[in-house]
């Protein structure tokens, strides 16, 4: 068994609520309901053993954790443990009583979602009127003094936008602007052929984002997720399968990564029935693909495999049917064809089975 190393971050999925019906979403299709979720006293006590394991960082996401009456408290516990606290939100039903009261409880940063620069566009894609409630979002984190980010999933119906969304980011007065292509689990791999971009779309974004970091020589970070599967790339998923982070998910499920409850045959452990330094260090989820004695060829013999960590498992068995294979966005995995033939394939009209909302 590889020896784990501490964990340095905690991704909190505090519900799968949410006014949005994105189609991009990676939550999982079967969505945990509201009565399975933690509440704030079982989330303090997940705080407390994750510093206590080494985590030094969480996110507070969801769904969408402004659902969450009980917010400033699981906001209060996590801050009180130590951790250094992020809100992602989809900035509905922010308001400005509503932040001062995160700020007071220990919040320390804030990332908000838009989904493009035109309001209209925003609100088809996000498949609900959100638009005015983002921007006035904007505007209450950055008159809070809170570090500001804003996150852009990038897909074929946005990314010609992206000079727009970067100015849009700039006039909002972010911090650090993320703009991430689409990782295609849950509902976005439902919706992969509306989704998927064509490689002139991602070549002429990848030249504009070099040209505005030029442009802003630092005074906003600007952030280029690449888009695996045109790149020919694995990712370094998670930075590792069990090796740096770990997931939460609303009903105390643990995972290695948001995406792996589609695993089957995981046997995620839950924060209810066991230890989360047991979890951790010595469950089958956590071990199951952590360092590298798992890894098949060409994997094994690559010189990147203690750098990409074989790729996102959760993709190779999207896509494969075995999360034990070679992530197939990789140009030298056997299944890479699987990947081109995407690729280089037809494109859909960008026409969503848009994720289940709930609030």
């Amino acid at each position: 068994m590889t020896t784990a190393q501490a964990p340095w971050a905690l991704l909190a999925e505090l519900t799968h609520g949410c006014p949005l019906r994105c189609g991009y979403c990676s939550n999982p299709v079967e969505l945990v309901g509201r009565s399975e979720e933690l509440d704030a006293e079982e989330w303090s006590d997940v705080f407390r053993q994750a510093a206590g394991l080494g985590v030094v960082q969480t996110h507070l996401s969801g769904g969408e954790p402004l659902l969450r009456r009980d917010l400033h408290r699981i906001v209060a516990a996590a801050d009180g443990a130590g951790l250094y606290t992020q809100l992602v939100t989809s900035g509905v039903g922010l308001s400005e009583r509503r932040t001062a009261q995160l700020a007071a409880a220990g919040l320390r940063s804030v990332q908000l979602s838009v989904q493009h620069a035109d309001p209209g566009a925003s609100e088809r894609i996000a498949g609900a009127r959100s638009f005015a409630a983002k921007e006035r979002a904007a505007r209450l984190v950055r008159d809070s003094g809170l570090p500001f980010g804003l996150n852009i999933v990038l897909h074929r119906a946005n990314l010609d936008a992206l000079e727009e969304l970067i100015t849009l980011g700039l006039r909002w007065g972010a911090d650090r602007i993320e703009l991430a292509h689409t990782q295609f689990h849950g509902w976005a791999l439902r919706n992969r052929a509306a989704l998927l971009p064509t490689r002139e779309q991602v070549e002429r974004a990848r030249a504009s984002v070099l040209r505005w970091r030029q442009l802003l020589d630092g005074a906003v970070e600007l952030v280029w997720v690449s888009p695996d599967w045109l790149d020919q790339m694995a990712k370094p998923c998670m930075g590792g399968w069990g090796r740096v982070s770990l997931t939460v998910a609303p009903d105390g499920t643990v995972l290695p990564c948001p995406a792996a409850a589609a695993l089957p045959d995981l046997d995620a452990p839950n924060v209810r029935e066991h230890e989360l330094d047991r979890i951790w260090r010595e469950s089958t989820a956590f071990t199951a693909y952590r360092g590298t004695a798992w890894m098949p060829e060409p994997c094994r013999s690559c010189a990147l495999h203690t750098t990409d960590h074989g790729g996102c498992r959760c993709q190779a068995y999207a896509l494969t049917g075995d999360a034990a294979r070679t992530d197939p966005a990789c140009r030298h995995a056997p299944d890479h064809h699987l990947v081109r033939d995407l690729v280089q394939g037809p494109r859909d009209e960008p026409v969503y089975a848009y994720r289940e909302g709930g609030t």
